[in-house]
C-alpha cells in the first residue's frame, strides 16, 4: 500500500502527477469524473520551466509533433496598433533557458500526457469516477465515489481542479473568487489569418478593460485567440443569466465581443473577425495560497487549480500543475529513509517546496490584469515602461528557470 495512491482528477495535472509517479515506481488509481477522457478549452502556452520537466519525462518527439514553437512575444496596444514592447523567444530563449518557449493546444497536451501514462501498467484510469469523500486513517487514504466504488493508497492527490471536492473536504468549503473577467476563445487556420498577422510569434493585445492574446497551435496550422474583457455571464454577453460557471462550452456571440471590445485597431478588428465560432467562460480563482498547509496536510495533497488557481495573464497554469508533478516524482525518487510509511513526510515537502511559489505566480498573474487591462495614468506608465525598458520586463527568469528543487 504504501507505494499505491490515489489521484483524483483525469485533467493535465492529475495526468502530469499519474506520470511522474508512475515512473517513481509508485501505481496509481486516476479517478475521472467524465464518462470519457478529454480535454476541452483553448491553447496555452508553455514557458521553458514547463517543457524542461517535458523534456526530462522523454516527451520532446510528441510535443514537436503537436506543438509550435513562437520566434517572439510581441506586446501592442489594442487602439493604436502600434507595438509597445518585444521579447524574443525562439532560438534567443532556449539558449538563454536550455529549453524554448512552446503553444499548443490543451487538448494535444492532454492527449500527449495520456499516450504516455497508458505505457505505464501501474496507472488504472478509472471514469465516471467522482469523488464524493474520502477518510485518512493511520495508514492510508479511502476514497468513495459517487457510484459507491472505493479505492485506497497511502496518499491521495487532489488534482480536481478549480471546484475541487477533495480541496474542499480538506480545506473547507469556501467559494471560489469572481474575477469579473469573461474570456472568449476561438481558432483560425493558419490560412485564414491576415497576412500581416500570420507569423510564428505570440501577440499580446493591450487595451483598458481589456486584451487578446493569438498564437500559433497545432505545428502553426491553426492560430488560438483569446479575448478578455470586463463582464459577467449573460449581462451583455454569451451565455445564460447565472449560466454554470464552471462550463468552458458558454455560446458567444461576435456582436457582444465587438461591443465589448469597442473601438480597436484595423489589424486586431481583422484577426477577431476571422474566427469563425466563440465559446465564452468566465475566468475565476482563489487567493494566492496563505501557506504550505493549504497544499498538503497529512496523506491528503493538492496539485494544480485544486490548491492555486490562476488568472491566465502570465500563461502558467498548466506549467505550475506540471511543476507541482514534476516536485512530487523528484521527492519519490529521491526517497531516503524514512521508514514503512513515507507519505505524510514526503507530502509535506512538497507543499514546503511548492507553495511560496505557487502563490507568487497566483499573485503576478493577478497583478499582471490590472496591467494588461490599464487605462488612464496607468497605461501611459505601463507603455512607456515597456517601450524603454523592453526586453528585461517581459523576460521572467525567475519562473522560466524553475522548477526549483525539492526542500529537504
Amino acid at each position: 500500500m504504501t507505494q499505491h495512491v490515489v489521484i483524483a482528477g483525469g485533467g493535465i495535472g492529475g495526468l502530469a502527477c499519474a506520470l511522474a509517479l508512475a515512473r517513481a515506481g509508485v501505481s496509481v488509481d486516476l479517478l475521472e469524473q467524465a464518462g470519457a477522457l478529454g480535454e476541452v478549452g483553448a491553447g496555452l502556452q508553455l514557458g521553458p520551466n514547463a517543457v524542461r520537466v517535458l523534456d526530462e519525462w522523454g516527451l520532446m518527439a510528441p510535443l514537436h509533433a503537436r506543438a509550435a514553437f513562437p520566434d517572439e512575444l510581441r506586446v501592442r496596444d489594442a487602439h493604436g496598433g502600434q507595438t509597445l514592447g518585444q521579447l524574443r523567444l525562439g532560438a534567443v530563449i532556449r539558449a538563454r533557458y536550455g529549453q524554448p518557449y512552446a503553444t499548443i493546444h490543451r487538448a494535444d497536451l492532454h492527449g500527449l500526457l495520456l499516450e504516455a501514462v497508458q505505457r505505464h501498467s501501474g496507472v488504472r484510469l478509472h471514469l465516471g469516477a467522482r469523488v464524493a469523500a474520502y477518510e485518512s486513517t493511520a495508514s492510508s487514504v479511502r476514497v468513495t465515489c459517487e457510484d459507491d466504488s472505493v479505492f485506497q493508497g497511502a496518499a491521495l492527490i487532489g488534482a480536481d481542479g478549480l471546484w475541487s471536492r477533495v480541496r474542499t473536504q480538506l480545506l473547507g468549503a469556501h467559494p471560489v473568487r469572481v474575477s469579473g473577467h469573461l474570456a472568449y476563445r476561438g481558432m483560425v487556420p493558419a490560412d485564414q489569418v491576415p497576412a500581416a498577422l500570420r507569423g510564428n510569434g505570440v501577440i499580446a493585445w493591450l487595451g483598458p478593460r481589456l486584451h487578446v492574446v493569438q498564437y500559433p497551435v497545432k505545428r502553426g496550422d491553426w492560430f488560438n485567440v483569446v479575448a478578455v474583457v470586463h463582464g459577467v455571464l449573460g449581462a451583455g454577453h454569451g451565455g445564460p443569466p447565472g449560466g454554470d460557471p464552471q462550463s468552458w462550452s458558454h455560446e458567444a456571440r461576435w456582436n457582444d465581443l465587438q461591443h465589448a471590445l469597442g473601438p480597436v485597431c484595423p489589424d486586431l478588428r481583422a484577426m477577431l473577425a476571422a474566427v469563425g465560432e466563440w465559446k465564452l467562460w468566465a475566468l475565476n480563482d482563489r487567493p494566492p495560497m496563505a501557506g504550505a498547509h493549504e497544499q498538503a496536510q497529512g496523506r491528503v495533497a493538492l496539485l494544480g487549480d485544486a490548491a492555486h488557481p490562476l488568472r491566465p495573464y502570465l500563461a502558467q497554469g498548466a506549467a505550475m500543475a506540471i511543476e507541482d508533478a514534476w516536485t512530487l516524482g523528484r521527492l519519490v525518487q529521491g526517497q531516503r529513509d524514512l521508514g514503512a510509511d513515507p507519505w505524510p513526510e514526503w507530502l509535506q515537502r512538497f507543499a514546503r517546496t511548492r507553495w511560496a511559489r505557487n502563490a507568487m505566480v497566483q499573485s503576478r498573474s493577478q497583478r499582471n490584469g490590472t496591467i494588461f487591462h490599464a487605462s488612464g495614468a496607468l497605461r501611459l506608465a505601463r507603455n512607456a515602461a515597456m517601450t524603454m525598458r523592453g526586453e528585461p520586463l517581459l523576460d521572467n527568469p525567475w519562473l522560466y528557470n524553475g522548477p526549483p528543487a525539492p526542500v529537504a
